[in-house]
């Protein structure tokens, strides 16, 4: 066990030191940098006994608002490689990618964002990226990962990421995930109330129904 524990301590280093650098094997299509991405979640349990659904944001230096962990697309990795290894590199997150992307959004490179510039925009622009996102179902947290000195991590419910989200493009990726993943929000069915449940488990049962409606509106 103690071997066990001390090889993937070893491993976690070796990805710190590994973590990717520069733009010399990034790709391009046109004028346009390609980047990927991904929105990481989680499923966990609710109150009522249903689960509810958390997203994992990272954070930047000096900035109160957050972002879902993204970065440059590169030529020796497929697209969903590079959103794995840019989750893992920002997020110290791994886990299981769903393919089938949330969306490409075409947006401003950070070089050339000024003046809280930055949001995602339908017309090409010097200096523009296109990004692929995808979703993240998490599986493992590293306690150390390579970017660990400037992306702290934070796991919120859809609400506050919605609230907390730096660029537009990252309320529809968000937005997205959402819309696919609503069956996970909707409260569990709740059982008819039985004529022998007496009154105080008739309140009881129209208490629960009351408070998993409240939930998946406030999700919504």
């Amino acid at each position: 066990m103690a071997a066990s524990s001390s090889k993937k301590k070893e491993e976690e280093e070796v990805a710190v030191v590994a973590a990717r650098k520069g733009r010399l094997r990034q790709r391009y299509d046109g004028e346009y940098r390609l980047v990927a991405g991904c929105v990481p979640y989680r499923v966990v349990a609710g109150g009522g006994g249903g689960g509810e659904l958390e997203v994992l944001m990272v954070s930047t230096p000096n900035r109160a608002d957050l972002v879902f962990p993204k970065g440059g697309w590169e030529d020796d990795e497929d697209v969903y490689e590079a959103a794995c290894r840019e989750a893992m590199e920002e997020a110290g997150v791994k886990g299981n990618i769903n393919r089938v992307s949330l969306g490409m959004w075409v947006m401003r490179s950070k070089s050339s964002q000024s003046g809280g510039g930055g949001e995602a925009s339908r017309s090409p622009r010097g200096g523009a990226c296109k990004g692929y996102m995808f979703e993240l179902e998490v599986t493992e947290e590293m306690d150390r990962w390579p970017e660990q000195a400037t992306h702290g991590r934070r796991w919120l419910p859809p609400a506050d990421a919605f609230r907390l989200s730096r660029y537009g493009w990252m309320r529809e990726a968000l937005a997205a995930l959402l819309d696919r993943r609503r069956l996970l929000l909707l409260p569990p069915p709740q059982p008819e109330p039985s004529e022998h449940a007496g009154v105080y488990g008739l309140a009881m049962l129209k208490a629960a129904a009351a408070a998993a409606a409240d939930r998946a509106v406030a999700l919504c």
